[in-house]
């Protein structure tokens, strides 16, 4: 057991080797540590995801660590029950998802644009003079928190707990904790559900045109005060955006920031042409796609890419493997903010696809341009490179320590 937990930790923390394996192998690769056969091929990503029908994603989010049955216990004093639109299938999903594309459409984000900028320039703002920062703490994990907050309506005072209540909630499925420190999460998990059921109950009330607001109409239409069916619903789809929202995006911003300043020349290069930053979106979304992976089960027995698969098999569907198929991409291990566009995983394919990619793509803009604009002599801090978290599932640094000359530009 205790084998099998680091190898799965290190294949978190790196899965680009499995991959390249993976996909020079014939068929699908089978990997033990996470009782799933790997896709790993751009084609044959893209075909499970074209298939809802018969590669369910009922189990997309199974938890990486059980939780103790007194952490149970906890849980099952917050608000919960329904399925979320990342586990749903056919018209259940489509429901589900309804609002969350009214709620996330382009008119919204262009809306919404001034609102980040002025955060992004308050952020980088409060250390700028400072000369060096921890660029994950100090501004990937709180701008899009922020954003997140503001397009769901929270009082900002409600916000800092949003923002860590939704962490809690991640790493209660993902990451190996002290009984102590699971109890401890769960208990701000639980915490979380009940802001997050009065804040449902003042949207339905007040009729809010937010992206909650949206959900509440679409999910518990109608004046009627919605049911405690409709509420846990409702509830569950909320922290599930506040954790696939915010994180994916601070994820997102974190590996970015990461590879631009791994090597310098990127860095300078986007410095020097600004009109470059749409490219590097796309390239560092290819390159080190946050969401790594989602699971699927099969439906019935079928064959993929020569392997056969009986009814209920689960399969891993890499998109960061997708993402650097040599077959699809030239080069693809380089990072390459000259590469020409061209479509990729980095958002998902299909029903699935992620409702909120342009939201993303504006935070990550606001911040390229912030940051070349107020700190070009932005640099990796000495010591040790960053680590990657162990998770296929919001993939980034655990801590990105950064510095600039104090004099640098608007940063003193």
């Amino acid at each position: 057991m205790e084998r099998r937990t680091r190898e799965r930790d290190a294949f978190m923390r790196d899965p680009y080797p499995v991959y390249a394996q993976a996909r020079s192998a014939p068929g699908l690769t089978y990997l033990p540590e996470m009782d799933a056969w790997l896709v790993s091929r751009y084609a044959d990503v893209r075909e499970v995801l074209r298939r809802p029908e018969d590669f369910s994603s009922v189990q997309a989010l199974r938890p990486d660590v059980p939780p103790s049955p007194a952490v149970q216990a906890e849980l099952a004093k917050g608000i919960r029950g329904g399925r979320v639109v990342l586990t749903a299938d056919g018209e259940a999903h489509q429901r589900l998802r309804a609002p969350l594309v009214r709620g996330l459409a382009a008119a919204r984000v262009g809306a919404l644009a001034p609102y980040i900028a002025e955060r992004a320039e308050a952020l980088v703002a409060s250390f700028a003079g400072d000369g060096r920062a921890e660029l994950m703490d100090d501004y990937a994990r709180r701008l899009p928190g922020e954003v997140m907050g503001r397009m769901l309506g929270f009082d900002p005072a409600d916000v800092p707990a949003v923002i860590r209540g939704g962490y809690r909630a991640e790493a209660l499925l993902f990451r190996p904790m002290p009984v102590e420190e699971q109890l401890a999460a769960a208990r701000e998990v639980v915490a979380l559900q009940h802001l997050l059921d009065d804040h449902i109950r003042r949207a339905h009330a007040e009729r809010s045109d937010d992206l909650c607001g949206e959900l509440v109409r679409g999910l518990a239409p109608g004046t009627a005060e919605p049911t405690a069916e409709q509420r846990a619903e409702l509830v569950s789809n909320l922290q599930n955006l506040l954790v696939a929202g915010h994180l994916t995006t601070t994820g997102l911003i974190g590996t970015t920031m990461l590879h631009l300043l791994t090597d310098r020349s990127r860095w300078e290069a986007l410095c020097a042409r600004p009109e470059a930053i749409p490219a590097a979106i796309e390239e560092a979304a290819r390159y080190d796609t946050p969401l790594q992976a989602f699971r699927r089960i099969t439906t019935r027995p079928l064959t993929l890419a020569g392997t056969d698969l009986p009814a209920g098999t689960a399969v891993l569907v890499a998109y960061g493997s997708a993402n650097r198929d040599e077959a699809r991409h030239e080069r693809p291990d380089d990072f390459d903010i000259s590469r020409p566009p061209a479509r990729t995983m980095a958002f998902g394919h299909g029903p699935h696809s992620c409702p909120g990619s342009q939201l993303a793509r504006e935070q990550l803009r606001v911040t390229l341009r912030t940051l070349t604009t107020r700190l070009p002599g932005l640099r990796l801090a000495p010591g040790t490179p960053p680590a990657m978290l162990p998770t296929l599932i919001h993939r980034s640094p655990a801590a990105l320590p950064v510095a600039w000359p104090v004099g640098d530009r608007n940063g003193n």
